[in-house]
């Protein structure tokens, strides 16, 4: 739990420098994403991110704290995101993909899916 605590100190200092005020702040697992922001202000980043870098952690805080100032990824967010996080377009490169299927994770295993009588499987 400590690097959790971490990487919520890393996105409350950021929340300063950025001039947000995240809702609330979650880590928790996630098996698509690396984080999310949502209409609320509530800001969810994956767990898994507490054992990236430190580079790595901050171009997913900056780009989800940024997501309380504009919504979409147009050019302000990416203008913003040049400010923040330079080099964040080649991070992302390097970084691309998701916390499920990204070279920075080993693969999720998942159960078997059941089908009940009532509905099989298309």
């Amino acid at each position: 739990m400590y690097r959790a605590q971490e990487l919520r100190r890393r996105v409350l200092a950021w929340a300063v420098r950025l001039r947000v005020n995240p809702r609330l702040v979650r880590i928790r697992e996630m098996t698509r994403r690396w984080g999310s922001c949502s209409s609320a202000g509530v800001v969810t980043l994956a767990a898994d991110l507490a054992q990236q870098d430190g580079k790595s952690q901050d171009f997913f805080v900056v780009h989800e704290l940024l997501h309380l100032r504009v919504r979409n990824h147009g050019r302000l967010f990416q203008a913003l995101m040049g400010v923040y996080v330079p080099g964040w377009r080649e991070l992302g490169r390097a970084l691309q993909g998701t916390p499920a299927s990204s070279s920075l994770r080993a693969p999720v295993l998942r159960p078997a899916r059941r089908f009940s009588r009532r509905h099989p499987a298309r």
